[in-house]
């Protein structure tokens, strides 16, 4: 925590920044009081930190209410195009200061907690991190929904609410040990429950066929209880919604149970139904065909769906016809394939429901929905048994099913005669065990497909058959710098914390086996490198435990040096690196993911690329990757392998380390060895630079000149003109009276 101002220093500071009036700062300090008081029965006799923490986080949000309110008035009375956003991770970290930011309170809460004996640094750090998400999928989305607000789009998104989040990472021992992320313990003051939009989610059961249509009978039935967070846009007045479903069982018993004395029993199988909103899956880059993440997958599906239909025919004031009505009123963005049962489950609803006939249902629903791919790599692509969506979701295996003959069709007539394509595009992949997959799902179903990088929408083009892929980047100009700016980014960077020398491995891991041994080896590392009487005082390995956003809003600033060294063609985007470079840290990476743009808007000079490019990673797996070339041909690599092999880093444990060298030796589809040389090379350019700071601010500058494309509200603004056919208004909403 930074050291206390001065009331000398703390004037000058406000004379330069300006309050937002003292009667705001008397009226911020009254209601805190009143909070505390009424809210939390607590006085300042008892109140504990986190007391004082939720008594401005109500404060604050006392602000939101009246705009969050009229914002959604707006959206009925004008009926915009809504456009929903889909997505089992929304990694959202802490709320209080981007709430203080966004509706220009940030200055006058700190007066206020100053004047009242307070350190606003102290409260904010109170908070929990929501950390409902693993990593850039979860956080791409939450940056998504804060622009979806600044752009003056009538947006929602639509996840789980799980109780607990992403594990908080301890290393001990130099091992990683997760501990549950009990993030609702002490409650969440800025969510709503909304009881009256409870809605139910079926499971199991059989289908019946019969003059009728189809009907899904003997069903289980889930509860999905909507909580609402508000997602303030920056200093327009206009707030949307975030809504995140919480699993409940049904409250009926059978009453013979209750005479047979199964009443217990039937309240703790409650617990049960429960389970699907309970915990967050540990990782986005590995697939566990689990029965219980495809029950979250349909529950958060199942329950968007029932509430956009609700609000959409709320609105329709007459005898509803989905015909030609709902995509123009209606987008729905899936976030990967995570929320790819909204393709069979939309229609379900248009053709059992609705009674539309299966090509106008299909039609709607490919107008209606968009999917964004996150990733190539096999092992993160989900592919759900055959078997299990019959036992779970009888119905929807039924229309999937359809959907793949109905689009085989289509491919067979374009291609007659080509059975492999055939092969490669179905839905279902046949072998010994059948299973759906759904990235094909998406695309089959969408109207429009994009990778989060364009090298990614590149890759997608070259590997699978469809018109509709498209990227969600472009870009924009430089702009010169001159010698004041030059003087200003140094400074900043001091101020930042930046420090020469540090070499810092931001990462948290899934609890799979593979990554906790990585991350073992770092700590080991570590041990000896920090603990040598020669470089010991002047280089040190640090791991960063328990990586969040709030760690990544502190540590990214300070960073000089970000590492994006993934093998070219394997990282989908990255988001971390877009945001390295707008913080001032240059860039040794691979042409890969979004790396791939910022080196064409920063110039890439401006950056430190090395490695195999995509067309040299396809050649290499033409001709054969062989590690043990690399490791024979390179001593200082072979010495490293070796020391990590015999035990040098882990001297009590000698066999702690082999079966990462076998990996790297025999089984490493990423060819690590293959960069290694060039990678050792691009360092010492770094390290040349680096004595030289006027030609490192130099590329600073270029590098945060050139990172406007990545900017969150240009990207959705695409997304909106070009995928959900929308315009951002940029709409500034009349400011409500607080008070009332």
């Amino acid at each position: 925590m930074s050291k206390p101002l001065s009331d000398h220093d703390r004037k000058k500071q406000i004379s330069v920044r300006g309050l937002a009036g003292v009667e705001n700062v008397t009226e911020l300090k009254q209601n805190f009081n009143r909070h505390l008081h009424f809210t939390l029965v607590k006085d300042r006799n008892v109140a504990t930190k986190r007391d004082y923490y939720f008594a401005l986080a109500n404060t604050v949000r006392d602000h939101l209410i009246g705009r969050w309110i009229r914002t959604q008035q707006h959206y009925y009375e004008k009926d915009p195009k809504r456009v929903y956003y889909i997505s089992l991770e929304f990694y959202m970290g802490r709320t209080l200061q981007n709430t203080m930011v966004n509706l220009a309170l940030e200055n006058a809460c700190d007066e206020a907690m100053y004047q009242l004996g307070l350190d606003m640094e102290e409260l904010e750090d109170m908070e929990e991190d929501a950390g409902l998400g693993n990593g850039g999928l979860g956080r791409l989305a939450a940056c998504f929904l804060d622009s979806m607000a600044s752009l003056g789009l009538a947006a929602y998104g639509y996840g789980i609410r799980y109780e607990f989040g992403i594990f908080n990472q301890k290393i001990v021992n130099g091992w990683q040990v997760e501990e549950a992320d009990d993030w609702l313990r002490y409650g969440n003051p800025w969510e709503k429950a909304r009881p009256e939009y409870m809605r139910p989610v079926r499971f199991y059961g059989r289908t019946e066929h019969g003059p009728d249509g189809v009907k899904w009978v003997d069903a289980q039935v889930v509860l999905a209880l909507p909580y609402d967070t508000p997602v303030p846009g920056y200093r327009n007045n206009i707030v949307n919604t975030m809504r995140l479903w919480s699993a409940k069982a049904p409250c009926e018993f059978n009453l013979k149970d209750f005479n047979v004395g199964g009443y217990i029993q039937a309240v703790l199988d409650r617990n049960l139904a429960e389970n699907i909103s309970r915990v967050l899956y540990p990782n986005d880059n590995f697939f566990e065909g689990k029965e219980l993440r495809l029950k979250q997958e349909y529950f958060v599906v199942s329950a968007t769906l029932q509430d956009i239909i609700r609000r959409f025919k709320a609105k329709s004031n007459s005898v509803l016809t989905f015909n030609d009505v709902l995509h123009i009123q209606v987008a729905i963005q899936l976030n990967d394939t995570h929320p790819a049962m909204a393709i069979p489950e939309l229609m379900r609803v248009l053709v059992d429901e609705e009674k539309l006939s299966w090509d106008k249902a299909w039609d709607i629903c490919v107008r209606t929905c968009a999917y964004t791919n996150h990733t190539v790599l096999p092992e993160a692509l989900e592919r759900w048994p055959v078997d299990l969506f019959a036992h779970l979701l009888p119905r929807h295996l039924e229309i999937v099913y359809e959907i793949n003959r109905r689009h085989l069709e289509v491919i067979a007539a374009k291609y007659p005669g080509d059975n492999d394509r055939l092969r490669r595009m179905s839905l279902i992949e046949e072998g010994g065990q059948k299973r759906i997959n759904m990235a094909h799902l998406c695309i089959v179903g969408s109207h429009a497909v994009n990778g989060v990088a364009q090298i990614h929408s590149d890759i997608l083009k070259a590997t699978v058959y469809v018109p509709k892929i498209n990227s969600s980047l472009s870009g924009l100009h430089y702009c010169n710098f001159f010698p004041f700016f030059f003087f200003l980014i140094r400074a900043v960077c001091r101020a930042s914390g930046k420090r020469p020398g540090w070499r810092e491995l931001l990462t948290a891991a899934p609890g799979y086996h593979t990554a906790k041994m990585i991350i073992r080896l770092i700590t080991a590392i570590g041990d000896v490198v920090n603990n040598d009487p020669v470089i010991g005082d002047r280089l040190k390995v640090i791991f960063l435990e328990n990586y969040r956003v709030t760690l990544a809003e502190k540590a990214i600033p300070a960073a000089d040096l970000s590492e994006q060294i993934s093998t070219a063609g394997t990282e989908a985007s990255g988001t971390g690196n877009m945001k390295f470079m707008l913080n001032g840290a240059l860039t040794i990476g691979t042409m890969d993911g979004a790396n791939v743009e910022m080196a064409e808007e920063a110039g890439e000079d401006n950056l430190f690329i090395f490695g195999m490019r995509v067309d040299d990673v396809d050649k290499l797996d033409m001709k054969g990757y062989h590690a043990e070339e690399y490791y024979n041909r390179l001593p200082e690599l072979k010495q490293a392998i070796d020391q990590i092999a015999g035990g040098f880093f882990s001297p009590k444990q000698p066999d702690l380390f082999k079966e990462i060298v076998n990996m790297l030796m025999h089984h490493d589809r990423f060819k690590v060895f293959a960069d290694y040389e060039d990678y050792i090379k691009c360092q010492e350019k770094v390290n040349a630079l680096y004595k030289n700071p006027k030609e490192w601010t130099k590329k600073v500058i270029y590098n945060i000149a050139g990172c406007g494309k990545f900017s969150s509200d240009r990207t959705i603004a695409q997304y909106a003109r070009e995928i959900w056919g929308m315009e951002p208004t940029l709409e500034k909403l009349p400011a409500p009276d607080d008070k009332q």
